[in-house]
């Protein structure tokens, strides 16, 4: 992997650049607030109902805390299996969800009612500037619409969209559509380029950059 620098607003950072654009087909992740369930096939003793905690660790009798948040079932139930394997023999479980936060989008910056909203069915861009009451003003910068999409738990994908010209023309490569946990943002000002990788916890300063 190599090293980008993001300026935005004054503000420098570093993220690190994972091969490809994100998954066309991506697995759910674990979240916090999200229940899972492990089932051990032959020590059923030890079967157990958990819930994520904030920080992403999952508490459970055979092997204490591990963190979770982020990793897929599969990936859970390996290192669930990897720490139960020190205290059993062998052992086979099976991990899933019993609970999960219900999909969403978020949609910020000039639009009249900014927030987040619950992904049900094919949701567009478009759409979803819509949903969120349109854009807040006639010099709103739908021209330059940015579309944070996270591809793993550190870092996120961005896309520039021209909406306006998606609304006015069958420009369907512009007029996207959203999976969970994607971010729009309206900027006040117009963006002319933005880099592809961003590091997710560094996100929120798009939406209140220095100086603005």
């Amino acid at each position: 992997m190599r090293l980008l620098p993001l300026f935005f607003g004054g503000l420098l950072a570093m993220a690190q650049v994972p091969g490809g654009f994100s998954e066309r087909d991506p697995r759910y992740r674990i979240q916090p607030s999200d229940v899972i369930e492990v089932q051990y096939r032959y020590t059923p003793e030890y079967n157990q109902n958990a819930s994520v905690q904030p920080d992403g660790f999952v508490s459970l009798q055979l092997i204490g805390d591990v963190k979770l948040a982020g990793l897929t079932l599969d990936q859970a139930r390996t290192a669930i299996l990897t720490r139960a394997a020190a205290r059993l023999r062998d052992p086979d479980l099976a991990v899933s969800l019993r609970e999960y936060e219900k999909p969403y989008f978020v949609v910020a910056g000039e639009v009249r009612n900014p927030g987040r909203f619950e992904l049900r069915g094919t949701v567009t861009a478009v759409e979803a500037i819509a949903m969120a009451g349109g854009f807040h003003a006639p010099d709103a910068k739908h021209s330059s619409v940015v579309l944070f999409r996270r591809i793993s738990p550190e870092i996120g994908e961005t896309k520039l969209l021209d909406l306006k010209h998606a609304m006015n023309t069958p420009a369907l490569e512009e007029d996207v559509t959203l999976r969970p946990g994607d971010l729009l943002l309206v900027p006040q000002n117009k963006i002319s380029k933005i880099e592809r990788f961003v590091k997710w916890a560094n996100v929120g300063m798009y939406w209140n950059p220095v100086g603005r």
